[in-house]
């Protein structure tokens, strides 16, 4: 008889996460859900207007993306869904060609995506320094606050009290009770005050009109010759790459915070798949949502797929069965939200004085060159690639320094022997020709390299620019002390770089 341990019971049980029999979990993961999704339909409406289509094209895709990402995605418990990024890159190709292009382009751009997952792009990552991914987080927080800015200019005087009760029941509810999120309840009551006094605000309802039924799934309404694709190939590209990068971007941030680890490469190939379905279902594509993926996270305390799903399953159910009511909900009450996620996503350590005078002047110039291209571009992406290559240069300006040469001449003088200490590469090689006395050294020269290395084709140039100019006074250059890796690449390249 097969004991209780290997009965086919037994062993499904085992593939169960231990979440599933935990009740807080689930209501956790259950109002998290809920209070991303009704964050998710006034930004999905005010990014299907970014791109220029109709709010229901931007709620499809926040309703697919969500779903699908649930089950395929790297990272738990994060948002994907519609975003400002992608809006920005795929509207001029909707204005320029219409709706139909625009979905043929998000079924490409995942396409791309799963191809650069499979390829290791997610291995990227690991170039982007902490400095980057701190002006990255900051730069986040001023979007999202910024991003609030409109809902609070040139609007009736009660949304500024609503506003700033929203804030405050945020602030103190949780010291009450965190057995219900205090965005979920602040929500609530300030709809409940506004609907039954009849206060006269904007509500989500003036952003657009909801959709009434469910996306229905169909090819794209483009002819499939080579001139659709060569039309939609540029901005599929630029598309994926902008996703891409939003979305690992975030995934590392969320492993931070929650002190867990994530399959990159396994997010890279979920959102494509995500976008690849979203197309198909008539959405516009989208990412990581870094501001409802802190709501989730950060704010909500979700930790599971659930949350994820939920949220992407909440909001077509909030559209569709509760869509009058929805439409009532303050904007004030969702401008709380954000404000709320931005000052709690900021990171308040890193313009402490106190890390400010500890921390390198290359690394804070490095942090603040991300935040301010993130906030001129309005593009997340641009920034990070932008304070990554200022990384590395001050990176390699700082260690090209580290290279020294240092010189002894025999007592009978007959032979010099340099030491050469530090890394050499392209930066740290270009200095080094000059500093050799290439008329007054002897007719012997001995390079020791046995405290340096070898990483380029440019060091491995410089030393042969060394002995040639030797070479040219009559006089014999022997270099020793090369380390195996150095010695593997200086003799493949040596004598091979020059024409002459």
């Amino acid at each position: 008889m097969p004991t209780s341990a290997s009965t086919p019971t037994a062993r499904l049980r085992g593939l169960k996460p231990e979440w599933l029999n935990n009740p807080k979990v689930w209501r956790t993961e259950i109002l998290a859900g809920l209070v991303v999704a009704l964050a998710l339909i006034p930004e999905a409406i005010s990014f299907s207007i970014i791109a220029g289509v109709d709010p229901a094209v931007g709620l499809f895709a926040s309703f697919t993306m969500a779903v699908v990402i649930s089950v395929v995605g790297g990272r738990r418990a994060m948002i994907s869904a519609a975003t400002g990024a992608v809006a920005l890159v795929i509207a001029p190709l909707n204005r320029e060609h219409g709706l139909g292009y625009l979905i043929a382009a998000v079924i490409l751009a995942g396409i791309i995506q799963i191809a650069l997952g499979a390829l290791g792009v997610a291995k990227l990552m690991r170039f982007v320094p902490r400095s980057v991914m701190v002006g990255f987080v900051n730069a986040l927080a001023i979007l999202i606050f910024m991003a609030q800015i409109p809902e609070m200019h040139d609007v009736p005087w009660a949304v500024y009290p609503l506003l700033a009760g929203g804030l405050a029941l945020m602030v103190f509810f949780p010291r009450i009770t965190k057995a219900v999120p205090a965005p979920l309840v602040s929500i609530v009551i300030l709809t409940a005050i506004t609907v039954a006094a009849g206060i006269a605000v904007p509500t989500v309802g003036d952003k657009g009109e909801l959709p009434s039924s469910l996306p229905v799934p169909g090819l794209p309404d483009v002819p499939f010759t080579m001139d659709t694709l060569t039309t939609i190939a540029p901005y599929a590209f630029a598309m994926a790459l902008v996703g891409l990068m939003e979305s690992l971007m975030t995934a590392k941030l969320v492993d931070d915070i929650t002190d867990t680890h994530s399959s990159k490469t396994r997010e890279s190939i979920g959102q494509g798949v995500a976008n690849i379905v979203t197309g198909f279902f008539g959405g516009m594509g989208g990412c990581a949502m870094i501001g409802q993926t802190m709501i989730n996270v950060k704010v909500s305390g979700a930790r599971t797929r659930l949350s994820t799903f939920l949220a992407g399953a909440f909001l077509m159910v909030l559209c569709i069965v509760f869509g009058p009511v929805v439409s009532d909900i303050p904007m004030a009450a969702l401008v709380a939200v954000m404000v709320m996620v931005s000052f709690a996503t900021f990171d308040w350590h890193s313009i402490a004085p106190k890390t400010l005078k500890r921390m390198p002047a290359g690394e804070i110039a490095v942090m603040v060159i991300t935040v301010i291209v993130v906030v001129a571009t309005d593009n997340l992406a641009i920034g990070v690639v932008v304070g990554s290559v200022t990384a590395m240069i001050i990176f390699a300006k700082r260690v090209a320094h580290l290279a020294r040469v240092s010189s002894v001449t025999d007592p009978d003088g007959t032979t010099v022997v340099y030491s050469v200490t530090g890394e050499l590469f392209f930066a740290s090689s270009n200095d080094l020709v000059g500093q050799f006395a290439y008329a007054d050294d002897p007719d012997r020269i001995v390079i020791d390299l046995s405290a340096a290395h070898i990483w380029d084709a440019s060091s491995v140039a410089a030393l042969d620019a060394i002995e040639t100019k030797y070479g040219q006074r009559g006089k014999t250059v022997e270099i020793i002390g090369l380390n195996d890796p150095s010695a593997d690449l200086h003799g493949k390249l040596t004598g091979e770089l020059t024409s002459h």
